[in-house]
């Protein structure tokens, strides 16, 4: 029989009371014990679990939009190529994730229902600067913050900033495309209102691919986007059909109605709107 393999003989460090470790570096005490569920149910765990690393990949979302926005913004569009893509794999991960929650039965989350208070998914912080981020402003939603001045001022800080759709169509402006000038200096804060000639735009780029390939390859990455954001949306709306019915949402939403209406959301709607016109 095989001796137990043993690390150390091959120079693995297995000492760390002098030196940083794997959980040190992560934090894995923080991490680990802010589990906390407030009721006995079982299930509990698991609803904690799949929204506390749900906020984790928003984070990384955050981090790479920035990060993309301030690319497009000074014409290093093909890093900002490689962070759209990240993001796109991030929304991948966060529709799997819907997956698990699905193993939960309505008779599981009654169990621990009650526990939750009038806490609810639509108070995501984090959710709201993306939407912010990427164009959807509705100023309606930064109330359930107002008595946090930290996460407000985030908001506003993100509503002073020209939007990742902003940034695009102020790229293409610099490229000698005819952006209407009432888009490029729109009231940052208002949400994003359709635009005819936006779309001409975009119909340019996608007439002559050739002649305007990093705007092509841009406006895809940002249907990406798009796309996977939509089906997180309508996973979500069956998610918690399926689990509560036409129930009101714990924060006293519409709940499923709610998560209907958000369906209807256009980010970017003459990147949808010009696959008729072409």
């Amino acid at each position: 029989m095989a001796e137990p393999y043993d690390p150390a003989a091959e120079g693995a460090r297995m000492s760390f009371g002098d030196t940083m470790s794997y959980g040190d570096y992560l934090a894995l005490d923080r991490v680990l014990t802010a589990q906390q569920p407030l009721s006995g149910a079982h299930d509990e765990m698991l609803f904690i679990i799949q929204h506390q690393t749900g906020e984790l990949w928003m984070k990384l979302m955050l981090h790479e939009l920035s990060a993309a926005r301030a690319a497009i913004a000074a014409d290093r569009l093909q890093p900002a190529f490689k962070m759209l893509a990240r993001v796109a794999r991030i929304m991948e991960q966060l529709n799997s994730a819907w997956d698990v929650l699905r193993t939960m039965t309505p008779s599981d989350y009654t169990r621990f229902r009650g526990a939750l208070g009038a806490s609810s998914g639509f108070q995501s912080w984090q959710y709201r600067l993306i939407e912010f981020a990427a164009g959807n402003r509705n100023l309606a939603m930064t109330a359930p913050h107002a008595h946090r001045p930290d996460i407000t001022a985030l908001l506003e800080a993100e509503l002073a900033r020209p939007s990742l759709y902003d940034e695009a169509l102020r790229a293409a402006d610099r490229a000698g495309l005819p952006v209407p000038a009432e888009v490029l200096h729109r009231d940052l804060r208002a949400r994003w209102a359709g635009h005819d000639g936006v779309t001409q735009v975009w119909a340019q780029v996608y007439a002559d691919p050739e002649a305007h390939w990093p705007l092509y390859e841009l406006a895809e990455k940002l249907v990406d986007f798009e796309d996977y954001f939509r089906r997180w949306r309508f996973n979500h709306v069956t998610t918690v059909e399926r689990i509560i019915g036409l129930k009101r949402g714990t924060g006293g939403t519409g709940g499923v109605s709610y998560l209907r209406r958000m369906l209807e959301v256009e980010l970017f709607p003459e990147l949808w709107r010009l696959r008729t016109v072409l």
